[in-house]
Order: structure tokens, then C-alpha cells, then sequence
């Protein structure tokens, strides 16, 4: 039984198509479909029933995929035990943050694929929420607040909140001194997302309202330099602006919970360990930059 058949046929029984999986593996749906073929043809059953959305295992599929994952898991392992000390190679397909990824995540992947001249990697940078497991990602970087879900997370380093404004806007309209006063003020948001403040250790959460909406982070920074509002953001991307006196942090007797960036992957037995070495550099580098944790970090 070929290794590479039984691996698209997990990849598109957890992606729950054939195009993700195509996308995952680095390889055309033709060829994905031509394995997936030859895989019922070997077994003399179907695996799969395909439909209009992509794909569902079938009871002989849902069977057989845990079979198969630990085939290739144990595959993987050896493979990875006969390759020289440290070494990797493969495909490594990482989602970031467009926000501040590019500036603060890129250079760690860069170091890893100089590491590992054997390893392909290839980032996408967006602050959508990006389905890992349908969009064939191998794991991804979020920040913030990680909420339930059945990836597997592993935290990388500390990020603090402020909320922020500018000194125009708050000689315009002052500064709230306490969350319930945040609904009259504009609040610059991503959506219609909570906003959470410590009061002791009580969860105070406000759903603000305002004009103005951007789904990337730097966009509101500079919504929030131009007085148009509040904002609630990581101090990585408020740093610079609060130290130059272009924003303030406003109601600081009410901090946001701490919060965090975390690696993120699918859920599986063991993390490849490629994504084990990813998320070692990204720990390294979150405890030498101070733009993370925000001007006091050290």
C-alpha cells in the first residue's frame, strides 16, 4: 500500500475536500484524485462520498482514516529519525497576521528556512481567520485571545492590550474613565467584536459601537492617529505611536486580560517536527523583542 495514497486520503478526509488537500500536499486535485482511486481500487471499498461541498467519509472511510493517520504519523517519525541532527525538509505552509506578521513573525521564518535549506515554506498573511484544516495550512500564528476550538494550541509569548486614542480626540471628546462609558464614545474596530477590561479580578465585557471598521490592525492605528476614535489594540503595534506622543493609553485603571500569541495546528497524535522547531524560534524570539509585551518588557 503506497504511503503517499494513504496520505491524501487523511489529508482530504480532515481538510473534507479534495481541493484543500491539493493545496495542503503541493500537488494538482487530479493527481490527489487519481491516489484516492487507486487507494478504494486496492482497498474494494469507497472511502469517500464525494458531494458538492467536497468530500465525507463514508463508515469504511471514518474507520480507516484513524488507521491511516497513525500509518503516516509513524511514517513521518522515521523519516525524521534518519535525517542528519536537527534537520528538516518538506512543506511547511504557515498562516499569519497581515498586521504586524510581515515585521515581527517573517524574520523568524525566514531564519528557519536558512536553517534548513531542505525545507519549503510558504506563508500566508491575512487578519481574516483562516480555516487551517480546509485551507490545508500546517499551522498558524494567532494573537490575542485564543478562543475554543480543536486546534491545538501552544503559547509563544506574552502580548499586552491597551486601549488608545489621540490627544485630539480626547481634547475633543475626553477619555472614558470606565468601560460603561465606552458606548459614547466611536470605537474603532475589526467587526463587531468584545472588548474585555480587568476590574480586580472581574471580567468587565463591552461591545462598543463606532463609524469606522478595519479588518487590519495597522488600519486602525492610523484611524486612531487621526482622532477618529478609540482603539483596542496590541502594544506591538501602539508602541511606537504612544512613545512618539501620537496616541495615549486611556483608562489605564481598567486593563485589558493579558493576553498571548499562540502556534497553532490541526489536531493529531504528535506536531511534526518541523512545527515543534517553528514554535521553539518563535518562543526565542518573543523573549528578546520588547515590542510584544510593550515598553516595559525587558
Amino acid at each position: 500500500m503506497d504511503i503517499e495514497e494513504l496520505l491524501t486520503f487523511v489529508e482530504v478526509a480532515d481538510a473534507g475536500g479534495v481541493s484543500a488537500a491539493a493545496l495542503r500536499l503541493g500537488v494538482s486535485k487530479s493527481i490527489v484524485s487519481r491516489r484516492l482511486a487507486r487507494l478504494e481500487a486496492e482497498l474494494g471499498v469507497q472511502l469517500l462520498a464525494r458531494t458538492t461541498r467536497g468530500a465525507a467519509l463514508t463508515e469504511a472511510g471514518a474507520t480507516f482514516r484513524d488507521h491511516a493517520a497513525r500509518a503516516c504519523a509513524e511514517m513521518e517519525m522515521a523519516r525524521e529519525s534518519i535525517l542528519p541532527a536537527g534537520a528538516l525538509r518538506g512543506r511547511l505552509r504557515v498562516a499569519a497576521p497581515l498586521s504586524f506578521g510581515p515585521t515581527h513573525f517573517a524574520p523568524v521564518l525566514a531564519e528557519m528556512a536558512r536553517r534548513h535549506p531542505l525545507l519549503h515554506i510558504q506563508t500566508c498573511y491575512s487578519d481574516r481567520f483562516v480555516d487551517l484544516i480546509a485551507e490545508g495550512f500546517d499551522c498558524g500564528i494567532r494573537v490575542g485571545y485564543l478562543p475554543d476550538s480543536n486546534l491545538v494550541g501552544r503559547r509563544i509569548g506574552p502580548i499586552k492590550v491597551t486601549l488608545v486614542a489621540s490627544p485630539a480626540y480626547i481634547d475633543s471628546h475626553g477619555a472614558p474613565s470606565h468601560p460603561a462609558e465606552l458606548v459614547a464614545h466611536q470605537a474603532l474596530m475589526q467587526n463587531t467584536e468584545a472588548w474585555q477590561f480587568m476590574d480586580g479580578d472581574k471580567v468587565i465585557s463591552v461591545r462598543p459601537q463606532g463609524r469606522f471598521k478595519a479588518d487590519n490592525g495597522v488600519a486602525l492605528v492610523a484611524a486612531a492617529a487621526a482622532g477618529l476614535g478609540v482603539a483596542y489594540l496590541p502594544d506591538c503595534l501602539t508602541h511606537d505611536r504612544i512613545a512618539s506622543g501620537s496616541l495615549v493609553s486611556i483608562m489605564t485603571a481598567y486593563p485589558p486580560p493579558p493576553a498571548a500569541a499562540y502556534l497553532v495546528r490541526p489536531p493529531g497524535q504528535h506536531p511534526a517536527q518541523k512545527i515543534r522547531v517553528l514554535a521553539e524560534l518563535l518562543i526565542d524570539y518573543f523573549g528578546k523583542s520588547p515590542h510584544f509585551a510593550g515598553p516595559t518588557h525587558t
